[in-house]
């Protein structure tokens, strides 16, 4: 097992917590990723990843494409946008023809996630194996299952049960099987919920965030005492292209850098040292969602995945610092950054969406 938390360790939840913190002076840093003109990056999905992916490597010197079934209300000048339903292999291989990388950050919605996305996955999958490109995936972490508190590394196994754990677990596999038969070259990288300008749809999202930042409750599943981790998508955006880029990320999986990890609650805490006021919580217990879930598909989907706020939800990421240096933004910065971003009317609705 990578990493000093596999299944059966006897580390404390504060051990845990020192794991995943934010290093400080005199650990390595990154090299700045420095792009050749003269390959094509092509990212399928301009939500709330894929078009931070996409402006990230604009701005490191890259030839970009995005691709989506619709077009983007705002999308920076030099990247070129292309339609494509990736259902339709013949389209997502047209639209990523003279790709050096292709970038899954495709998603579907939440309710029909099961039944939608795979068949997504495989339309890009189609694509990179048609054009002999490098496949950069963005993943979760529901394959792994609840961990009784465990820190996840890359080498736990996929033993989730849920429907939603299950469908990402064949989702990894149908992958790893295609670069096993030599039909690609692929690398993973997983993401914990996220957060950030822009994200909307997530745990911390509309209903955190936006709730803070317009003086009212906020209102969080399960148990905001625990250690969560929370990914920052500038930090996701900046890892995906060092596995989109780094020879050393071939064939592998790789949790993605982030912001150290803490309670939700101290989070919350953050929020309200930058809306200078105290944000009130209302804590919705997990039961409470497969009742709510009778009436609500979108509930009922969150409810199977509730473990995730009823015991520790630690996602290591040493695998990636110790290969390719430390990438994550402090937490305080990554939470100011996006109080910010709720706060500045500049900031269209429309760039709050997800994949």
């Amino acid at each position: 097992m990578e990493g000093p938390s596999a299944p059966g360790s006897t580390q404390t939840l504060c051990s845990l917590a020192a794991l995943v913190t934010y290093p400080t002076g005199g650990e390595p840093t990154p090299d700045t990723v420095s792009l050749d003109r003269k390959q094509l990056h092509v990212v399928f999905g301009v939500g709330q990843v894929g078009r931070a992916l996409a402006t990230h490597l604009l701005a490191a010197g890259g030839t970009v494409r995005s691709v989506s079934l619709t077009r983007p209300p705002t999308l920076p000048d030099g990247i070129e946008w292309r339609c494509a339903d990736a259902n339709d292999h013949d389209a997502a291989e047209n639209a990523a023809t003279g790709a050096a990388v292709i970038y899954q950050c495709l998603n579907a919605p939440y309710t029909q996630w099961p039944q939608r996305f795979p068949a997504l996955q495989q339309g890009v999958l189609n694509a990179a194996e048609r054009c002999g490109a490098l496949l950069v995936t963005l993943e979760n972490l529901y394959g792994y299952g609840p961990t009784g508190g465990l820190a996840m590394t890359e080498a736990l196994p996929l033993t989730a049960t849920t429907v939603k754990g299950r469908t990402r677990a064949a989702m990894t596999q149908t992958l790893l099987d295609a670069s096993e038969a030599g039909r690609v070259q692929i690398a993973i990288g997983r993401a914990a919920d996220l957060f950030g300008a822009g994200v909307t749809q997530s745990a911390l999202g509309d209903q955190v965030f936006a709730k803070a930042a317009a003086g009212k409750r906020a209102d969080f599943i399960g148990n905001p005492d625990l250690l969560h981790t929370y990914s920052y998508v500038p930090d996701v955006a900046a890892g995906l292209a060092v596995l989109g880029t780094d020879d050393r990320a071939v064939g592998q999986v790789w949790h993605l850098p982030g912001p150290e990890t803490v309670t939700t609650r101290q989070i919350l805490d953050l929020i309200a040292a930058e809306v200078e006021h105290r944000v009130a919580i209302r804590s919705v217990p997990t039961w409470a969602l497969g009742a709510l879930g009778i009436v609500s598909p979108m509930l009922r989907g969150l409810a199977e995945m509730s473990y995730e706020f009823e015991q520790p939800f630690v996602m290591d990421t040493a695998k990636f610092d110790t290969t390719f240096g430390h990438f994550g933004t402090p937490l305080g910065a990554a939470v100011a950054a996006t109080i910010a971003s709720y706060l500045d009317p500049a900031v269209p609705t429309s760039a709050r969406s997800g994949e």
